[in-house]
């Protein structure tokens, strides 16, 4: 109730939240702006504008997300528009504890011992946790986050000025760190070993995954493809 249909939405991204956004944009009558920053793939900015949503792009080298985020708010100020913001918005987190812990938890019939997540707004890891430790404490949640100087789309380190209002550390457990090599390296062995057409976040969660796997016995370890290699095909990752 807090949005009506005609509305003008504002949201800063890197590119999946905002296609889902402009889907249901398109779907139920609102007007969506996105902001992003100019050095993410073409394909996600395709996407975004296929659904009707008009797509601001930000210099990278003004800041990246932090600025993207930034200037939503001043657009909001300004009257431009709501901005639903991913990062402190409680219904973000709420899906995963209503949808994604779930599954996990009955698709596994209770086995799970260790979740692991790329953190971007960190809404899938506090959602995700937040469900599993309800069912069982034990349960130990491992962040993946980029190494100094890795830009791994998705998987993100924020300076504390921009943490995420939904994130509460005492829900990870661990955290990893990936190397963009390594997430690059293994989202090409996803596609190509598995048959998984997974984005390089998704890919990063998996290093950090059978990290934990090499270190433990007996466990359920889960991990989430939260993204799709065909958004990634012009930075010639997959070449």
């Amino acid at each position: 109730g807090d949005i009506k249909p005609g509305d003008t939405l504002i949201e800063a991204t890197s590119g999946n939240t905002g296609i889902a956004l402009a889907m249901a944009a398109a779907m139920k009558g609102y007007r969506m702006i996105l902001i992003m920053p100019d050095n993410l793939s073409v394909e996600r900015r395709a996407a975004m504008a296929a659904y009707g949503a008009d797509l601001i792009l930000t210099p990278a080298d003004k800041g990246g997300m932090e600025y993207a985020r930034d200037l939503a708010t001043e657009m909001q100020a300004d009257g431009r528009g709501v901005v639903l913001d991913q990062f402190a918005n409680p219904d973000n987190p709420r899906a995963h504890i209503e949808t994604t812990g779930p599954e996990l938890w009955n698709q596994t019939e209770g086995r799970i011992t260790h979740f692991v997540s790329a953190m971007g707004t960190t809404g899938t890891i506090m959602g995700v946790s937040t469900y599993l430790k309800s069912r069982n404490p034990a349960v130990q949640v491992v962040g993946a986050q980029p190494a100094e100087g890795s830009q791994i789309p998705g998987i993100r380190k924020w300076p504390e000025a921009y943490l995420p209002k939904i994130f509460d550390r005492s829900r990870v457990d661990a955290y990893e760190s990936i190397q963009q090599s390594e997430a690059e390296v293994m989202a090409r062995r996803l596609a190509a070993e598995e048959g998984i057409f997974g984005g390089i976040s998704s890919a990063g969660a998996l290093v950090a995954a059978l990290r934990v796997a090499e270190r433990v016995n007996d466990a359920t370890i889960v991990f989430i493809v939260c993204d799709r290699g065909d958004r990634y095909l012009s930075t010639g990752v997959f070449n």
